[in-house]
Order: structure tokens, then sequence, then C-alpha cells
């Protein structure tokens, strides 16, 4: 596998991600209560909040979070399921 297929892949999996996200949280703002709203809408969070670093003369601020929903595996799954056919 070339680096440049490699790339294209973690970018394809980074954008298919927000982009899932981005739908299935206006999917869920359409919809009436009920499971579709809760499937579309619920997400996991995993990772951990900002925290800030202070020294005397240094500050920064370290944090990572992803919240994952239903689309966003979706999607993910359909870049993948392209990819090999694709490439393989």
């Amino acid at each position: 596998m070339k680096k440049r297929e490699i790339t294209f892949l973690i970018v394809s999996i980074i954008i298919a991600t927000v982009f899932g996200a981005l739908m299935g949280d206006i999917i869920s703002g359409f919809l009436p209560e009920g499971t579709a709203k809760m499937l579309f809408g619920k997400h996991i969070q995993i990772g951990f909040d900002a925290t800030k670093v202070d020294f005397y003369a240094l500050s920064f601020t370290v944090g990572i979070m992803f919240r994952i929903n239903f689309m966003s595996i979706l999607l993910v799954t359909v870049v993948l399921i392209y990819f090999r056919w694709w490439y393989f």
C-alpha cells in the first residue's frame, strides 16, 4: 500500500466522521421524539476535557474529545467498504 493511499484513507475517515456527526445532529433536529431521534441524536464522547497547564512563563491547554454517533459510524463504514473495493 502506497503512502498516498494511506493518507487518502485517513483524510477520508476524518471527513466522514465530521460529516457524519454533522448529518446526525441535523437529522435528529428534524425528527419527532422517539426511537429514530434517539438513534441519530445520541452520541458517545471519548477522550479527555481540556486541561490547562500553567507554568510561570509558559501556559498551554491540552485536550481532545471525539463525539461518535450512528451516522459517523455509518459513513466511516461506507468509506472503508469503498476503499477496500477500489484499492483491492
